[in-house]
């Protein structure tokens, strides 16, 4: 006969029961007893699994995704018009600008009264960018540490216009620019403001040198020392992404860091300037093109344009808009009446610290400024010093450097006389103005001589006849 088991669990059945203890039975006691100490083990690292899984998905739920995953992707809210900004960027702030820059800035908001303007110094650039790339905006932080470790100037300048562009868009003009038109005019009637991403404008177009060694890479652009842009663009970050890039590359060339690199002037240009600026307008206009199956966009389709276009959503306009009186690319004037804005190049010195190609006989091939004639004798005569022998190169150099030097006294020369005579003049202005002052004076002051004259005149006949006609009282009854 089989002892009914006693157990916690109603197992009802008899033949369940006799199961059980027979089982029982056979397992050894050690094993009996271990049972217990297995099951709490397999519970415990249950537990801390589903613990681990639990923590591993709250921290997942909290942290950012990368922005990676988003790049270059269209804004999640596509605006239908411009931000009514104007942004401009400076060392100090507008209370403390010179003459020369207050006066052109205060040409925008003038002519813009409706827009907001702004300008972010040396004192508050890195907290913008904090501010709209840190964690409580894009969450960007190599942004943000790239901007701190730059030291160089211009890149630091170039860098921080397409940072703010991204984050809020609107328009951004170099401190030297002047407006001339309102903004109003920068987007003909005839296009829908909904239909455009960016408003940019031609500054140089000379593709007949686009495969000249120095010349090459500068010689189609667009300008942007001005230009319009709707925030979160794909294109700004990618500019802004690019120079990261590029920057790390010089950097680790130079065996540097970012702080300590150093930087020609075509290297900014190519770099961070209009060359790199143009390079990712087209490749991101090439980018809507295929997609929507469109051909192949090339500076062919900018080239000596006479009206503005619309190509991929980007307004581009002619090279009198925003680049006129340059004295080339057929740039007009800005007396033109496309002309809308003129950029007089007295702000930044940055082509000092960076400074272009300077050949040891026949110095920089920019003096040209893209005159054809100019640049091939440039060329023909560098091919021709590039077959002498050291020896007669040096002789050439010499001379050369013999020519500059007479040609930099002559001009101080000439700046000096222009000096003493501007001088001269200026005395001989200042005599004139005084011996006017002098003939005013005395002109006044006989003036109230007379005056004074005639006063005495006046009261001595006045008492003369006042003393007469008491003298007759006297004589009545």
């Amino acid at each position: 006969m089989i002892a009914k088991i006693s157990t916690p669990l109603n197992l009802g059945s008899p033949t369940l029961a006799a199961t059980t203890a027979s089982f029982r039975n056979r397992l050894p006691t050690q094993m009996r007893r271990c049972i217990p100490l297995y099951v709490g083990c397999v519970v415990l690292v249950l537990f801390i699994f589903n613990l681990s899984l639990f923590r591993s998905s709250q921290q997942h739920v909290m942290m950012r995704p990368p922005f990676s995953a988003k790049e270059h992707a269209p804004p999640a809210k596509v605006r239908d018009d411009f931000p009514k900004k104007i942004w401009q960027s400076w060392k100090v702030n507008p209370l403390q600008f010179e003459r020369k820059h207050a006066d052109v800035a205060r040409s925008w908001a003038e002519k813009n009264p409706e827009y907001r303007y702004e300008v972010l110094t040396d004192g508050n650039e890195m907290q913008y960018v904090e501010e709209h790339f840190g964690p409580m905006g894009f969450n960007r932080p190599d942004i943000v540490d790239f901007f701190r470790d730059l030291k160089d100037a211009i890149v630091k300048a170039d860098l921080l216009r397409y940072l703010i562009m991204y984050a809020e868009g609107g328009l951004w003009a170099d401190i030297d620019v002047e407006a001339i038109k309102p903004m109003s005019k920068f987007i003909p009637p005839r296009y829908d403001v909904k239909e455009i991403d960016m408003v940019v404008g031609v500054e140089i177009d000379e593709p007949d040198w686009n495969q000249h060694p120095i010349l090459g890479p500068k010689s189609q652009s667009f300008c942007q020392w001005t230009f319009m842009c709707k925030p979160q663009q794909p294109v700004m970050m990618r500019l802004i992404e690019h120079i990261m890039t590029w920057l790390g590359d010089v950097a680790k060339n130079q065996t540097a860091s970012i702080s300590d690199v150093h930087l020609d002037f075509d290297q900014i240009i190519s770099g961070t300037g209009p060359s790199a600026f143009t390079e990712a307008i087209m490749t991101e206009m090439n980018i809507l093109a295929e997609k929507q199956g469109e051909k192949k966009v090339v500076w062919d389709d900018f080239h000596d344009i006479t009206e503005s276009k619309v190509v991929s959503r980007v307004l581009v306009l002619t090279v009198e808009a925003f680049a006129a009186g340059q004295g080339h690319s057929e740039s007009g004037t800005h007396d033109a009446k496309a002309a809308l804005v003129k950029h007089h190049y007295h702000a930044s010195n940055w082509p000092g610290a960076h400074p272009r190609y300077n050949h040891p006989a026949y110095g920089e091939v920019e003096v040209c400024n893209w005159k054809d004639e100019c640049v091939r004798k440039w060329d023909e005569d560098v091919a021709a010093f590039n077959k002498m022998s050291p020896e007669e190169q040096a002789v050439v150099v010499g001379e050369k450097e013999r020519e500059r030097q007479e040609k930099k006294e002559r001009e101080e020369r000439e700046k000096k006389e222009r000096e003493e005579e501007d001088r001269r003049k200026e005395e001989e202005k200042k005599k004139e103005e005084m011996e006017e002052l002098k003939r005013k004076w005395r002109e006044e002051e006989a003036e109230a001589a007379r005056a004074a004259k005639g006063e005495t005149t006046t009261t001595t006949t006045a008492n003369a006849e006042a003393t007469k006609g008491a003298k007759k009282d006297d004589k009545k009854p």
